[in-house]
């Protein structure tokens, strides 16, 4: 799934239509600067058309694919080495990213609450202590003290809105104890989730590391696998 997300791009990057950044999920990576365009520069070619290259084409192909030539096949499979080309790409380990769909222009339920419950995570999340900027900073991106809440474009059912999605990162730890995370890993995504719930979520999935059984919509492990109750 590929969405548009409301984040501002990292301080360290110019924000200009030649450049982008982007969130990975669920390899829990962020990329500062993806350049749009190919560079006027012969040593430079590193472009959008690479980052898919390197990390979005599948792995392998399905049985529907065997039919076509075989350079074909090859075009469409993810080429790992091309993974060197981004450096700058952060790993996100101990900081939540919440994703709320708010797309309003597909449906304005999701347009109307995603506002409402984007400020109403920050208000529950720096009550208790967790920094909640407006923008990534490269220096401070990832902190146990600090989780990322942004708006994101459509990822289905806009008749369970809010729809909420819970990035817990592999080596955040529960409370302030040493002990894992029981999420660690895992993304979760919830279904009609109003204000009034929020500090629920926030206690229970982001600090408790409990699932919320009314609410869950569905999960994805680290590893790709889906997650049900």
């Amino acid at each position: 799934m590929v969405t548009n997300s409301s984040f501002t791009p990292s301080s360290t990057v110019s924000c200009s239509p030649d450049t982008a950044s982007a969130f990975l999920f669920p390899s829990f990576k962020y990329f500062p600067s993806i350049p749009v365009n190919v560079s006027d520069s012969p040593k430079t070619t590193t472009n959008l058309s690479t980052f898919v290259k390197a990390f979005l084409l599948p792995t392998q192909l399905s049985p529907m694919t065997e039919t076509l030539p075989e350079p074909r096949h090859s075009e469409l499979l993810r080429k790992p080495e091309l993974a060197s080309e981004f450096p700058d790409a952060v790993d996100i380990e101990h900081s939540p990213v919440i994703l709320i769909c708010g797309h309003g222009g597909r449906d304005m339920r999701c347009g109307v609450m995603a506002p409402i419950l984007e400020e109403q995570f920050r208000k529950i999340l720096e009550s208790r202590g967790i920094y909640t900027p407006a923008g990534p900073d490269n220096d401070k991106f990832d902190r146990p003290d600090r989780a990322h809440i942004g708006l994101i474009s459509h990822i289905g059912g806009h008749k369970y809105a809010g729809n909420v999605i819970i990035y817990i990162p592999k080596s955040m730890k529960y409370g302030d104890s040493s002990v894992a995370h029981p999420l660690a890993g895992r993304g979760i995504w919830y279904g009609r989730i109003e204000p009034k719930h929020v500090e629920g979520v926030v206690e229970e999935t982001i600090l408790g590391g409990r699932v919320l059984s009314d609410h869950f919509r569905g999960g994805i492990d680290h590893d790709g696998t889906i997650l049900r109750l």
